[in-house]
């Protein structure tokens, strides 16, 4: 019993060329209609379209050619050659859920139970499209194509899929995804062929399914063919939309149309509902706001550390020209006050030569003793003299730094030949 939905061909006949006309048969459904195929359970005919199952759970959906085929060359075992091409869609239910594993199993595919499966009396070959990953069954995958004797349990199996060509990669298709999908399947010379690929795609050369197989015991004198599907506890439309047969012709699935046909794919959800974009939108959001915190934090620190410049600066700071230059940045400058960088030597202090951090400018640094008032005023002097003034006959003042319980440090434009020790020291 199986839990998804399934289409399978139950049964399917078999030719020889040395066969009776009577016995031929070749038939091809571009629509449907009640006349020419026969419904059991839920099967329907909507807008020409064979659906086997709709959304109602635990419910079988069978359709048949409303007679039976002969599958024997008459007075002998020899099954006779047969082919069938249909076209098919999986349209799924918006609450479908794929690949829960555990979930009880529903209908047998509408064909076997569990008394009865595997009983060689049941005379049965089934090709089956399951979605559902069974364990009872011994299912590869919950995505799979296989074939099935007398039995749920798949002779042989893949997953579903089709190489374009002989020396490409086989690509897999999703069945229960609404898209279409055309079916090929050939007995002959106990050779049975399973080929799939998306419907307007020329038949792939290499089969999905290629496995050597007698039917001669499966198959009674005559069998019916057609579909049967079944749904469990997760629902979902099983579509046939064309379908040929023949016993005769193996060229006759050309007939059937492939272009125009209706989807049956889910509409995707609005951008803002999809888990990518809201996973996105989740993180940028995030990235935005840990972005604006670093930017306030940096903000708020760089206010506040102002701010405490400011609180920390002398009535007379205000007053002149508040433009310090860190010490860190004169001490690199002087390298750290070094004797081959003095230039000159006054009564408050020594005047060193230097380089600003980046060889951005040369500069004189005059350092001022803190420890007496001649210092402090001469300090004063320059900075409300030289800070306000720019002339070219004068020394520009670049800035000054006063070190905590050190001294006074002035910064100057440096000027060649000596020029600057007299300018500054009188000397």
């Amino acid at each position: 019993m199986r839990n998804q939905p399934q289409i399978i061909l139950p049964c399917l006949p078999y030719i020889i060329l040395s066969i009776q006309s009577i016995l031929a048969i070749d038939f091809v459904y571009n629509s449907f209609n009640s006349s020419s195929i026969s419904l059991y359970g839920n099967a329907t005919i909507e807008s020409n379209i064979l659906t086997l199952t709709n959304d109602t759970s635990f419910s079988i959906g069978r359709a048949l050619y409303p007679s039976k085929i002969v599958t024997k060359q008459e007075n002998s075992s020899h099954v006779i050659p047969f082919s069938t091409s249909f076209i098919f869609a999986m349209a799924p239910n918006k609450e479908y859920r794929p690949g829960i594993e555990g979930t009880e199993s529903s209908q047998n595919l509408g064909l076997l139970n569990l008394t009865n499966n595997g009983d060689p009396d049941n005379h049965l070959f089934g090709v089956e499209f399951d979605v559902f990953k069974n364990e009872e069954f011994k299912d590869i995958s919950d995505n799979h194509v296989g074939l099935d004797i007398n039995s749920l349990v798949s002779e042989v199996a893949h997953d579903a899929g089709y190489w374009p060509d002989d020396d490409q990669a086989f690509i897999p298709l999703k069945m229960n995804s609404g898209k279409i999908y055309q079916v090929w399947i050939d007995y002959a010379d106990f050779q049975i062929n399973v080929t799939m690929a998306p419907v307007g795609i020329i038949r792939p050369k290499r089969p999905l399914l290629n496995v050597q197989l007698n039917l001669s015991q499966v198959f009674q004198d005559e069998m019916y063919v057609g579909f049967t599907s079944a749904t469990g506890q997760l629902v979902q439309s099983h579509k046939i939309l064309a379908w040929s047969f023949s016993n005769t012709n193996f060229s006759l699935s050309d007939a059937l149309i492939t272009r125009g046909l209706p989807s049956f794919e889910l509409p995707k959800d609005p951008i803002f509902k999809e888990k990518g974009f809201i996973a996105g939108m989740t993180v940028g959001l995030f990235i935005i706001l840990l972005v604006g915190s670093l930017v306030s934090v940096y903000l708020i620190k760089n206010t506040q550390r102002r701010k405490r410049e400011r609180e920390e600066m002398e009535d007379w700071e205000l007053e002149y020209w508040p433009h310090r230059i860190s010490y860190q940045e004169i001490d690199a400058a002087t390298k750290s006050f070094s004797d081959e960088n003095v230039i000159g030597i006054g009564g408050n202090g020594k005047v060193y030569r230097g380089i600003m951090p980046g060889g951005e400018a040369e500069v004189a640094v005059k350092r001022i003793s803190h420890q007496n008032s001649e210092g402090v005023r001469e300090f004063l002097s320059e900075i409300s003299s030289l800070g306000r003034l720019k002339h070219r006959n004068l020394v520009g003042l670049r800035g000054w730094c006063k070190k905590e319980r050190g001294s006074f440090i002035l910064v100057y434009d440096y000027m060649e030949n000596g020029s600057l020790d007299k300018r500054i020291l009188g000397l």
